[in-house]
């Protein structure tokens, strides 16, 4: 079973760069793949992957992650500035953020009409299942 948790941007917006990191990383973690409305910044991004490196482990393989962002370039004059507008006044609400363990998702493809997320294969002894005895 896949697990989504999704986590609106004003459950993060008040915290700091590490604290957010440590927010997204922990649900994922959890085996869940976050769902987030808005988007890091770029180094918080970057601070993202470099510390999901250090924790790699036999139990952590690590994160896919996936921004989908508006494309600027469909936006007439009028729409880009009411969205610098927003931007300033709300922070970096608009796009979406998929971070998912990488034991589950294989991979994130973005079509300009629809995201794909491709999850693994479950192992048959994986967690949750238990086996028969035979009497």
């Amino acid at each position: 079973m896949v697990t989504f948790q999704f986590i609106p941007y004003q459950e993060i917006e008040s915290l700091s760069s590490a604290k957010r990191i440590s927010r997204l990383l922990n649900v994922v973690k959890e085996d869940k793949i976050v769902i987030m409305e808005g988007r890091l910044k770029k180094e918080e991004e970057a601070d993202l992957i470099e510390i999901t490196m250090e924790e790699i482990s036999p139990q952590f393989k690590g994160i896919e992650l996936s921004v989908i962002y508006p494309d600027k370039n469909k936006q007439n004059a009028v729409q880009k500035l009411r969205g610098a507008f927003a931007s300033v006044l709300l922070g970096d609400r608009q796009g979406l953020t998929i971070i998912g363990p990488a034991n589950i998702v294989k991979k994130i493809e973005q079509n300009p009409n629809k995201i794909e997320l491709f999850t693994k294969e479950a192992n048959r002894n994986s967690r949750g299942k238990t086996s028969r005895k035979k009497s």
